[in-house]
């Protein structure tokens, strides 16, 4: 068994900047993390973060333009959380090195990105991911704080208390990759999930492989309540063959969308008369694909995104890769062409339920990044706030679970406070068909009766982890990659950017069919070391979940708000619908509740509004 005072898995933009926050207030820190750090998804997130550092601007009116971004469903204490930090973050981010774009005069770069009323999004490039990760890992080796890479987290070790309110997190599981081993990582204070979203339950994504919401699915498992889910943003500029993103900072910098007939349809058929192409990305989502619908796409498939007009020069200097990812993936030379574009699933909203200090209803586990919902996003993520959240409630979910003194949070989590429990008209019975045993102790708590002292549960919960590796190596049955990619397909042809109550529910079947297939999966590796057909069958668990939670959570939203659209619902529902989908995990079935948004700020009350760019 290894030790450690905090204990973070996954590293990331959360998990590093958790990782040094923890490591700055004095813990025994150590990531724990599938991948190497600099290969983590964060390398992706080409745009920038978004800060107001200018004279001009403030953290109000970034909180404003965010809230409005979230069609009014998040929370204010969040939200104005992450605004007033993002500042201080990004300076911290300079002062360690990172190498952001400048002016001539030396300061940094910062440009315009959609749903901002003030060009506030700094950037490296469009590789801002990239220079963030490696910037925090330098700080990480330079401190000296332990990395196992490459170890996959199989389950969370979790007292099995009644309520989850009362559970406590004692530690993790995890595979070594090269050797085989499966051990438990002991966490003295806490343990911090910051693995990213569930991008792989969609087969057209930006998101990489090791996408497969592995914290979401474990916490989730354990009895730790998702929020949201069924908010998943879908970007308007993915490179069609292959899903790979392209930037938002090239309609920042003042790339153009054009349809078939070679008009500009953000304007010229209304989707957007104010911001055109910088409109938010659910709305330049839904006008892509309207215009396709309605025969004016190229190739019933796609529009064209046109930055030849911006010139050699400034293309070269501010989105130099985007040249690279057009001509390698799609053939397309970007100086001399348009550039071939549609929606792809890019980013989930929801996530583990979190108080604005990364604090989950179990004690001793928190939650940071994509994997996490602190409200923030609400019902659609503005571009250039993904990476601020990273270092910001990365940053306090480190402090906390180190022990560092923090206000009190404003935001209540599990069934605590006001909340209302619900249903949702489900045409199939829901979770999992009952071969995997006690629901809490499949995701990673001790079987009722046993002892609760941390080393027991640890113990009990390698063990359990050991058993069923030991049945998927020794088993005959059906492939995983044969269930994932019926999943995948469902989720992107049902669960997508337009949504109808008939597709919803088909997609609860065949995720029910997939999860009874799955009951029959089987590992054709049997080798201990190395074994990425094992890791990948058991990812594929974490998928079936998490698909089959937003699924729930898109067909009991019966209303139209943000990224969230529903042919039988066309209209943003604020008497009946300010709250929050909560699911929770109990006895092997998904539970549904609500709770309040928060609309009440520090000095203000963000009434709702109807959005409009």
């Amino acid at each position: 068994m290894y030790e450690h005072d905090v204990v973070v898995v996954g590293a990331g933009g959360a998990g590093l900047r958790a990782a040094i926050a923890a490591d700055e207030a004095g813990a025994d820190v150590a990531i724990v993390s599938k991948l190497h750090p600099v290969r983590s998804h964060t390398g992706a997130a080409e745009g920038g973060i978004n800060a107001a550092l200018r004279d001009a601007d403030s953290w109000e009116d970034h909180a404003y333009d965010t809230m409005k971004g979230s069609d009014y469903l998040g929370d204010a204490p969040a939200i104005e959380t992450l605004c007033q930090n993002s500042p201080y973050e990004v300076i911290q981010l300079e002062h360690w090195g990172m190498a952001f774009s400048r002016e001539d005069d030396g300061r940094v770069s910062q440009r315009p990105f959609g749903g901002l009323s003030f060009p506030r999004t700094t950037y490296a490039g469009a590789e801002t991911g990239h220079h963030l990760l490696h910037t925090m890992y330098e700080q990480v080796v330079k401190r000296g704080i332990e990395v196992y890479d490459e170890w996959h987290v199989l389950d969370l070790a979790v007292t099995d208390e009644e309520r989850p309110e009362d559970r406590r997190c004692h530690g993790v599981v995890g595979y070594d990759v090269a050797s085989g081993e499966v051990s438990g990582f002991k966490a003295r204070d806490g343990v911090i999930l910051a693995t990213g979203g569930p991008g792989q339950a969609f087969d057209h994504t930006t998101n990489a492989v090791s996408c497969t919401g592995d914290g979401q699915a474990m916490a989730y498992r354990a009895g730790v309540p998702l929020e949201d889910m069924e908010f998943i943003q879908f970007h308007p500029t993915t490179l069609p063959s292959t899903g790979v993103l392209i930037s938002e900072g090239v309609r920042g910098e003042g790339g153009i969308l054009y349809n078939a007939e070679g008009e500009r349809f953000m304007f010229e058929h209304g989707y957007a008369n104010n911001d055109g192409e910088l409109a938010s990305r659910d709305v330049v989502s839904r006008a892509e694909l309207t215009e396709v619908n309605e025969g004016r796409g190229i190739e019933d498939e796609y529009v064209h995104l046109d930055m030849r007009h911006l010139g050699e020069e400034r293309i070269l200097d501010r989105l130099e890769n985007i040249l690279h990812l057009a001509e390698d993936f799609e053939g397309a030379d970007g100086l001399e062409e348009p550039m071939p574009v549609k929606p792809g699933q890019h980013y989930a909203m929801g996530g583990i339920e979190t108080d604005e200090n990364g604090e989950t209803c179990v004690g001793g586990l928190y939650a940071a990044g994509e994997c996490a919902c602190a409200s923030v996003h609400g019902a659609n993520r503005l571009g250039g706030n993904a990476l601020p959240e990273l270092i910001v409630f990365g940053k306090r979910a480190g402090y906390h679970a180190a022990g560092k003194e923090m206000e009190p949070a404003e935001i209540e989590t599990g069934q605590r406070g006001e909340f209302e429990r619900a249903t949702v008209d489900s045409p199939v019975e829901l979770g999992d068909p009952g071969s995997f045993g006690d629901a809490v102790a499949d995701g990673g708590a001790v079987a009722a009766g046993g002892s609760a002292d941390a080393d027991s549960v640890i113990d009990r919960t390698v063990e359990q982890a050991r058993q069923r590796i030991d049945e998927l190596l020794h088993s005959d049955g059906i492939h995983h990659s044969e269930v994932r990619a019926d999943v995948q397909e469902t989720m992107t042809a049902k669960v997508n950017v337009f949504r109808e109550e008939d597709g919803l529910k088909e997609a609860l079947r065949e995720i029910r069919q997939a999860r009874e297939e799955y009951e029959n999966v089987a590992v054709s590796d049997p080798s201990q070391t190395f074994n990425t057909d094992l890791l990948q069958t058991i990812e594929t668990r974490n998928l079936l979940d998490l698909a089959e939670a937003i699924t729930v959570g898109a067909l009991a939203r019966d209303e139209f708000r943000g990224a969230h659209w529903r042919a039988e619902h066309q209209e943003r529902k604020d008497d009946e619908w300010l709250k929050h989908t909560l699911l929770s995990w109990n006895d092997g079935s998904p539970e549904l509740w609500f709770r309040p948004v928060i609309l009440e700020g520090e000095e203000k009350t963000y009434e709702p509004k109807t959005r409009s760019y």
